[in-house]
Parts: structure tokens; C-alpha cells; sequence
């Protein structure tokens, strides 16, 4: 009997110190941490490389001032920042006692596709521009919540890809066509290429099946195979070069031969052939600060 109620001492004073030590956790957690006014944020620092308005970035990842810092869950408003299509990367970080940090990677459009959307269903469907970057991110012009974003946010004109599957275009989704991926390679490639500063790319045509053909600002018409896009540059400039030297212009060229490449060249003419536009740094590289 002695052994037995000492037992059951120890258990309930065991059990007695566990509820008290859980119960003074919490209060502890409640008093010092959740309640605590210290760990109140009073700084949101945001930085992004892009074009989005800090604001806008703000609302998304849904903080602000006087939110407790340690209560935040990180991952959900990495996760939140990182569906918005124009987003690539998001990093958020707790700054002992009351600060926060996020800092955006935003994809870059490159190309462009004129298309029909609607944003949810029984919306009447309308005409729309879509982007892409390199990696085949499709993207809308910026919007939060169905609202348009500031007026201090356009995209300037970019080279249209023409020809597409309509069903290709998911917003913040990646295309999955090779062809697809072969133009967008096509518009990077061209902006570090030989050609860049001679001639302006406008628009490329995908609907032939192994080739794209570029159109130029200046009317000269080029087709490119899918693959070797920066050897086929080169043979443009070689190309170019010689049609300067004998005073003659290029109508279409046909890179996709390996060999003997055929090129028409443009009959004389009067009316004189747009410059090329002077190369200007991208405008979506800015950071706000």
C-alpha cells in the first residue's frame, strides 16, 4: 500500500508539474513573444529589380507595420509573392527586433503574342497582349487582384511572335512547344548578337514547321532553322556585310541551308529604308529601392 500510493504520488505530481510548466510556456510565449511590443515591425524593406510598385508588393505579401515579426509565417508570403506570374524568385527574412525583408527576382519579357483571355469564368473573353521570357513564362501586363496597376507601369513594344496555338498560352505557365522555345531563343540570342545596332527584329512567324522567319523594321525577311541560332547569326552578319559592300540590299535570306544559302536581294527604290533604332538598356533591370 505504501509502495502503491507513493507511486501514484509521483505520477500525479509529475503529471501536475507538466501541465504547470506547458500552461507557463504558453503564458510565457503569450507574454513575451506574441504580445510583445518590441517584436513589432516598423520597417518593411523592400527591394525588386524589376518594374512592380513596392506597394503593390507590400499588398501581395499581405504585412504591415505593427504585425508582429515572429507570428509571420515566411513561407506562405514567399509562397504567395512567388505565384504572381511576373514574379521569378522571393526571399523574406526576419531582421531581429522589428524589421522585414523581401527582396523580388522578376522575369523579363522578352517577346510578345497577341491573344484572347479571360480571367475567370463566365468573364467575356478579350483581346490581350501576353509576354514571355526567355525560359517560355507566359505573363500578363501586371495586375493585383484583378486591378489594373499603376499608370507608371507599360511595357514597351517588343518583338511579336505570330503563328502560335492559342492553347499554348497559360498565364504562369511555361510553354512546352520546342518551337516556342527556339523563337525566345531566337530574341535573346539577336540582343547579343552580330546584328544587334544594324537592323531592328519585329515580329518572327512560327507557323512553318521547322523554320521561324524573322521580319525586320528595315523589310528584310529572314528564316532560321531551330536549332544553331547563333552560327546562323553570324552568317547573317557575313551576309549583311557583303550587301553593303556592293551597295545592295537583303529582301529574304534563307539561313535554315546549310549550304548555298539562297537570298533575294531588294530591287532599288526611292523610299528610304527605316534606321535601326539606337540599343538601349532594358528598362525592366530598375531597382526599387
Amino acid at each position: 500500500m505504501r509502495i502503491a500510493t507513493t507511486a501514484f504520488a509521483i505520477v500525479v505530481g509529475a503529471s501536475i508539474s507538466v501541465l504547470l510548466a506547458w500552461r507557463g510556456s504558453e503564458w510565457a510565449l503569450q507574454e513575451f513573444v506574441w504580445n510583445n511590443t518590441a517584436f513589432n515591425i516598423r520597417q518593411i524593406d523592400i527591394q525588386t529589380d524589376g518594374i512592380i510598385p513596392l506597394e503593390q508588393i507590400r499588398m501581395v505579401a499581405g504585412v504591415k507595420e505593427g504585425d508582429n515579426l515572429l507570428a509571420l509565417d515566411l513561407s506562405r508570403i514567399k509562397r504567395d509573392l512567388e505565384l504572381l506570374p511576373l514574379i521569378e524568385s522571393a526571399s523574406v527574412e526576419r531582421v531581429l527586433p522589428n524589421a522585414l525583408k523581401l527582396r523580388i527576382v522578376e522575369r523579363e519579357p522578352i517577346a510578345q503574342i497577341s491573344g484572347f483571355d479571360a480571367r475567370s469564368s463566365g468573364e467575356e473573353i478579350v483581346a490581350t497582349t501576353f509576354y514571355l521570357d526567355r525560359a517560355g513564362f507566359v505573363m500578363l501586363p501586371w495586375t493585383v487582384s484583378n486591378r489594373p496597376a499603376s499608370a507608371g507601369v507599360h511595357w514597351e513594344p517588343l518583338p511579336v511572335l505570330t503563328g502560335i496555338i492559342g492553347a499554348e498560352l497559360r498565364p504562369g505557365k511555361r510553354v512546352e512547344s520546342p518551337q516556342m522555345h527556339a523563337a525566345l531563343q531566337l530574341v535573346a540570342a539577336f540582343s547579343c548578337s552580330p546584328m544587334v545596332g544594324l537592323v531592328d527584329l519585329k515580329a518572327i512567324d512560327l507557323s512553318a514547321a521547322q523554320t521561324l522567319v524573322l521580319t525586320t523594321g528595315q523589310g528584310n525577311e529572314i528564316t532560321f532553322s531551330l536549332d544553331k541560332i547563333e552560327t546562323q547569326l553570324r552568317r547573317w552578319r557575313s551576309v549583311h556585310d557583303y550587301a553593303r559592300q556592293e551597295q545592295k540590299g537583303i529582301a529574304s535570306l534563307d539561313l535554315s541551308v546549310a549550304n548555298n544559302v539562297p537570298v533575294r536581294w531588294q530591287e532599288a527604290t526611292s523610299a528610304p529604308v527605316p534606321p535601326p533604332k539606337p540599343v538601349k538598356p532594358s528598362r525592366y533591370r530598375k531597382k526599387h529601392v
